[in-house]
């Protein structure tokens, strides 16, 4: 099949559903070192060594997953010289939604597109303030995801699902060289889902539930002398969502309460009695634009100098205007009650300067690096206080931050051990340390963070607080072994954290700051057993907590996959399998729309329920593709489960996908 064939294909998945998606894959952990430039790998079968230079296909045609190939700025940052190859394996090809993808360890509503939340223990990636609305940032591109092709003829690669019960996805990302050393590209993504339950039916034309746009492009360019790298790109993101509030129970022919009603009415009504209304419906919406630069000189090996650059614009805001038919799902609403209006712009400008360098003898290295971050941001939030006036208030601040990080790597190249402490001039720090080897993985880490804006300062005629809040504290203890016997792999581990001053909201949605610490204690096994062509893989954990008033997490959670495979006629390779999932019973936090935040709950437990999801993926040359009976088992022991308070998990369903590579 010639491209402009597939490119057809794609139009007219583009005008039939018009939704796309770039899924964050997962980082893979890298190896070798060198003057962080793009030349020969150290990692055999991960990664693909050479320069930037081109290929004589005058006399043999090599152009392929081989010749395609990509950095991450983790491993140019850190002196890791490496080149990634395109994944053209079937694993995971059947895991398009992102929960399923973040492996169950993040949850939505129920619905692709939908809040989503981490499952266990939420610990700041970062020191400085945040925003605080972060609900749907897993839905945008990743700026540590990105990745920079080195491409020795033009790259494609379209993506295609038609998720059950209309929850459809469409990407193309391209990428090409412009010279041996300069390369440029894009990546686009649109998904939408619908609405499951509170609509008049096929014909309502408020039925679509959540839409996302997304596009990134980058560039990345390295001197012939490989002294000067760059790395850039541009993140943009628009992510709507039709809020519901949750379903309300309905009732069986005999009269009686049905728990369980897929089809039933929202709590939170969007004007869909009435078409032709112009009125905005409860909607929570963010819109993102990030800009990022990274680049580096290398003096000498040992003595480099970069620099990191980012400007950040992001949008949350939420409407509804319908208040007067949705009152009852608000706390005390203050003054009018037509509508709610509520607008939050962030502005951000972040410079990170620094020296590093790496000193390689007789097989072992040193790797250190030393910097100045400073950050600049603003916060603008404005809201109505009724149906024609409106408030605002504005935060702006400056932070400055000390950085360093060593690494010692051992001469097996298996085992390093690195260390990393930030301060924040004023306010809190951050440490890490971690230890890994062939067998065994282990760390510390205490991060004491700024609370988020959100958390400081929220004002509407819903809700009102204005705090002066502690750092929070997170202290985090691991450990992981990685034990092989045959064919058997184990990797039992154990994560303890330490909380203080943990801030959450309570059963009101109102946040609040607990004084003094906590802790939690979650013990887990991964196993990976393959023979032939069957493969058993998985993974458990068991949670104890001091206590649970502030934090609700699952106390035991699994992931299991059965899998086999085999070959059709010498050209079809297929993986027929069965992904098990579950959760015991906890009181999930529910979701607030208007501040976009998820809060403690006491009065509904959900999951407790194993969710079996059947597929088939299936690959002939480099396309791939996947059928997949998602929630089989739905009514074998109960008609379904609740994914979050008042949140349904999606019904049975079937899906079907197909992801194209081109080379040429």
């Amino acid at each position: 099949m010639n491209r402009s064939v597939l490119f057809l294909f794609f139009l007219i998945g583009l005008a039939v559903i018009g939704r796309a998606q770039q899924f964050p894959g997962a980082t893979q952990l890298p190896g070798g070192f060198g003057q962080g430039g793009f030349g020969q790998t150290t990692s055999p079968g991960s990664a693909t060594g050479g320069s930037f230079g081109g290929i004589d296909d005058s006399t043999r045609v090599i152009y392929g997953p081989k010749t395609t190939r990509y950095i991450l700025e983790d491993d140019i940052f850190n002196n890791r010289k490496k080149l990634y190859t395109m994944d053209t394996t079937m694993d995971d090809a059947h895991r398009f939604l992102y929960v399923q993808r973040a492996q169950n360890l993040y949850q939505d509503l129920g619905n692709l597109g939908t809040p989503m939340r981490n499952v266990f223990v939420p610990v700041p990636q970062q020191l400085g303030a945040q925003t605080g609305y972060s609900v749907f940032s897993p839905y945008a591109y990743q700026t540590m995801q990105v990745k920079y092709f080195n491409t020795k003829s033009p790259f494609t690669d379209m993506y295609l699902a038609l998720g059950g019960r209309n929850q459809n996805i469409l990407r193309f990302d391209f990428a090409q060289n412009i010279t041996p050393r300069w390369n440029v590209g894009f990546n686009a993504q649109r998904f939408t889902s619908q609405k499951q339950f509170g609509t008049s039916g096929a014909n309502d034309p408020t039925k679509l539930l959540a839409q996302n746009w997304g596009f990134l492009g980058h560039t990345n360019y390295q001197s012939k002398n490989e002294k000067y790298t760059l790395l850039a790109h541009f993140i943009n993101m628009n992510h709507s969502v039709e809020e519901q509030g949750g379903v309300l129970p309905g009732t069986n022919l005999d009269g009686s309460r049905n728990d369980y009603a897929y089809t039933g009415d929202a709590l939170l009504t969007n004007g869909s009695a009435s078409a032709t209304s112009s009125a905005l419906g409860p909607r929570g919406n963010e819109i993102r634009n990030d800009w990022h630069i990274y680049h580096q000189y290398v003096l000498d090996q040992g003595f480099q100098i970069y620099q990191r650059l980012d400007y950040n614009r992001h949008k949350n805001s939420y409407h509804d205007e319908y208040l007067q038919a949705n009152y009852a799902f608000y706390p005390t609403i203050l003054g009018d009650t037509s509508t709610v209006y509520q607008d939050a712009r962030f502005r951000l400008v972040e410079n990170q300067f620094g020296l590093k360098g790496i000193y390689d003898r007789r097989g072992s290295a040193f790797n250190y690096r030393a910097y100045l971050r400073n950050r600049i941001y603003g916060q603008y939030t404005r809201y109505n206080t009724s149906g024609a006036n409106e408030n605002e208030y504005e935060t702006r601040r400056t932070e400055t931050f000390l950085g360093g990080w060593l690494g010692y790597y051992f001469p097996d190249s298996l085992s390093q051990v690195t260390a990393e402490a930030e301060y924040q001039v004023g306010g809190g720090y951050r440490l890490q340390g971690q230890f890994e080897s062939k067998y065994l993985t282990a760390g510390y880490s205490s991060i004491f963070a700024n609370p988020t804006l959100l958390q400081e300062r929220f004002q509407s005629h819903i809700f009102f607080w204005r705090n002066n809040f502690n750092l929070r504290g997170y202290n985090h203890a691991y450990g992981k072994l990685n034990l092989r016997y045959k064919k058997l792999l184990i990797q039992p581990g154990i994560d303890y954290y330490l909380l203080s001053n943990y801030i959450y909201f309570d059963t009101a949605a109102v946040v609040r700051q607990l004084n003094g610490s906590f802790s939690v204690l979650r013990t887990g096994l991964g196993y990976h057993f393959e023979v032939g062509k069957f493969l058993a893989s998985g993974q458990a954990y068991y949670t104890v907590q001091s206590r649970r008033d502030v934090l609700r997490t699952p106390p035991f959670f699994m992931n299991a996959r059965f899998q086999y495979e085999l070959l059709y006629a010498k050209v079809l390779y297929i993986q027929i399998g069965v992904d098990l999932h579950y959760k015991s019973p906890y009181y999930a936090d529910a979701y607030m729309p208007v501040t976009q935040q998820f809060y403690v709950q006491n009065e509904k437990k959900v999951e407790g329920y194993v969710l079996a999801d059947l597929f088939a993926n299936l690959r002939v040359n480099r396309t791939r593709l996947f059928v997949k009976l998602t929630h089989a088992n739905q009514g074998v022991f109960q008609p379904g489960y609740f994914v979050a308070p008042d949140y349904l998990a999606m019904r049975r369903s079937f899906a079907f996908g197909v992801d194209w590579y081109l080379f040429d």
